[in-house]
């Protein structure tokens, strides 16, 4: 087989089933995919959670990750958010003739682990092949089937006056390792990328309690437009505490010295949970039981002021509004 990608890969001749077999076949090999037919056939009952995603980051191996694990990860993670178990993922790939297929094969064996870890099956997909130039490196799209228990009712609209708002750990770590991946800066630092699939850990804490209201994972825009869509979604105001903030020293630094702000940064590892105070506890307790939700803390509380609004009580006692991202501060993070 050839070194690298070529339009033959995509044709769906001979190269193209090489491609299928000694590198996806070889890492994602399972009973669905080996059945070979057009469609994946899985057996689901109850409620179904349903959601898809496509991944563009630049660049895509970083510290941390890569779009292969980034994309698994994603998938399981937006399917978590509703409080659904995942069950079965798609991937489909576009990939610029003249790719590495030794690079490739990285990305898939990446992907198999981080399925493996998640417990779903990656049971169908598609590779397209376009010519030089005409996408940048690779580009993944996936999509997740998932099982949500009948008794939770998870919804961005169901936030209430009086619940908190819980961030299971520090902020901006995602966002900040690739920025200073991709501009090469000259700034000695080990910022590693959070990505990483949650649903174990969240399983966990809906075992404790369903008593929970949202759940949502702040990757784009961070957590300041995540909890701002939350705020017009319930139309409640959302306070954020700006010292119950985790944000790791080197990520403030270097979002201080670039002028940049650690709350509209993506996230790749993190949950935004909105909880009564009632059961805000129970949560906690048992996300910090998990390596993932070791930095998990209560950061603010949902309110009847403000309808629609997010905004900030300042450590200097303070207060100011914390509007919804004109743009991006970094495009291309996922």
């Amino acid at each position: 087989m050839s070194d690298i990608i070529t339009l033959a890969h995509g044709s769906g001749g001979k190269s193209s089933n090489e491609l299928i077999k000694n590198v996806f076949l070889k890492h994602l090999s399972n009973d669905y995919l080996l059945s070979g037919d057009d469609a994946a056939v899985v057996e689901v009952s109850g409620r179904v959670a349903y959601t898809t995603d496509s991944f563009v980051i630049t660049p895509i191996f970083f510290n941390g990750g890569d779009i292969g694990k980034l994309s698994v990860c994603g998938t399981v993670n937006d399917l978590t958010a509703i409080g659904a178990k995942p069950l079965y993922l798609s991937c489909g790939f576009i990939i610029e003739e003249g790719f590495p297929i030794k690079d490739l094969e990285v990305i898939v064996a990446s992907m198999a682990q981080t399925a493996k870890e998640s417990g779903v099956k990656i049971v169908t997909g598609d590779t397209k092949v376009v010519q030089k130039n005409a996408v940048d490196k690779i580009f993944i799209n996936t999509s997740g089937i998932g099982i949500i228990p009948n008794e939770l009712n998870v919804s961005g609209a169901r936030a209430k006056a009086g619940d908190k708002v819980i961030i299971t750990g520090t902020i901006g770590d995602h966002g900040c390792s690739i920025l200073l991946e991709r501009e090469k800066l000259d700034i000695i630092s080990d910022i590693k990328s959070d990505c990483k699939p949650l649903n174990k850990m969240i399983e966990k804490v809906i075992e404790r309690t369903q008593d929970i209201h949202v759940m949502r994972d702040p990757t784009r825009g961070g957590v300041a437009a995540t909890l701002n869509e939350i705020a017009v979604q319930s139309n409640v105001g959302i306070k954020l505490f700006e010292g119950s903030i985790p944000v790791k020293d080197q990520v403030k630094g270097v979002c201080e010295l670039l002028g940049m702000d650690p709350l509209y940064m993506a996230n790749e590892g993190k949950m935004l949970i909105i909880a009564p105070e009632s059961s805000s506890k129970a949560i906690l307790e048992e996300l910090k039981k998990d390596e993932a939700g070791a930095d998990s803390c209560i950061i603010g509380e949902i309110t009847s002021e403000s309808a629609g609004r997010l905004f900030m009580k300042t450590i200097t006692g303070g207060s100011r509004i914390i509007d919804m991202p004109v743009g991006d501060q970094l495009p291309r993070i996922c």
